[in-house]
């Protein structure tokens, strides 16, 4: 396993395990496998409505709680100092745990600052190792930073070969912030195990696309949740320490950037009346 060092000196793993979209009665088996696999690094949120199938997980896994690397997500409806208050106590007592590794704001809709001081509470209390954000880009992420005690120590955004995100990458590196990507594989879209430039790459290292994507991101200082509730495919998504793509496969792959979002953007204001809905 590699590992990156947050700005306060926890350690993260750079490889972890996605559970957005698995079913609560599903994520404590995805997750068992994911850690027969290797996988130390979790990563749910409370709107994915999952937190008890990882805290089943953690609890079943026969690992001691320090060797996992636990993430979650303040939603936008719980935004604000007293409702994420209770959210961080609502998170760990789903997760049966006495803190977690990472907490992040999951979107900068509502009252995040609010949100914010709430965590920063709790990180000093001990129930939070590390606090940080997810979705927030360079404009919202450079004021929240400017604005409070502790700084994030990473902000979980869009990343992936179509959208590599090199702008906010550029200032998570200026703020001290690690990157962290969500849809790795974009979902698939785009044609992204079947592109013949990644496939290219992969024959040459006798890898899948997948496998390459991943490794791609986790060269350029990223890190990467892929998901799957398969397992095989599981144990595929963590077989990408046994090589290193060169500077000619890293110069083709970047050019594979379109910098465009595949999912939503926060300056569409249908978009943004969509978000807020959600805290109403």
């Amino acid at each position: 396993m590699e590992f990156v060092t947050l700005s306060n000196g926890v350690k993260m793993p750079k490889l972890g395990f996605g559970v957005f979209m698995i079913r609560n009665d599903e994520t404590e088996r995805c997750v068992l496998d994911a850690i027969n696999a290797g996988y130390r690094l979790i990563d749910t949120a409370q709107a994915y409505g999952n937190e008890e199938g990882v805290g089943n997980a953690i609890v079943n896994c026969g690992l001691p709680r320090e060797e996992l690397f636990i993430t979650t997500k303040i939603w936008i409806s719980n935004n604000g100092y007293e409702k994420a208050k209770a959210s961080i106590e609502e998170s760990l007592r789903k997760l049966k745990t006495d803190y977690i590794d990472l907490m992040l704001i999951h979107q900068p809709f509502g009252d995040y600052y609010g949100t914010y001081r709430a965590m920063e509470e709790a990180y000093k209390a001990g129930k939070l190792r590390a606090i940080g954000v997810s979705n927030f880009y360079p404009d919202r992420f450079i004021d929240l930073t400017s604005f409070v005690e502790v700084k994030p120590a990473v902000n979980q955004i869009e990343t992936h070969v179509f959208h590599q995100q090199r702008t906010a990458h550029e200032y998570l590196l200026k703020y001290g912030a690690q990157h962290m990507a969500w849809a790795p594989f974009a979902e698939g879209k785009n044609g992204m195990f079947s592109n013949e430039t990644l496939i290219s790459i992969a024959e040459k290292h006798v890898k899948t696309a997948a496998q390459i994507a991943l490794r791609y991101l986790m060269q350029s200082d990223v890190v990467v949740i892929p998901k799957s509730t398969h397992k095989e495919r599981m144990e595929e998504n963590f077989n990408v320490f046994d090589f290193t793509l060169d500077e000619a496969d890293m110069q083709s792959i970047a050019a594979l950037d379109t910098e465009k979002t595949l999912f939503f953007s926060h300056y569409d204001p249908a978009q943004v009346e969509r978000f807020a809905s959600f805290g109403k």
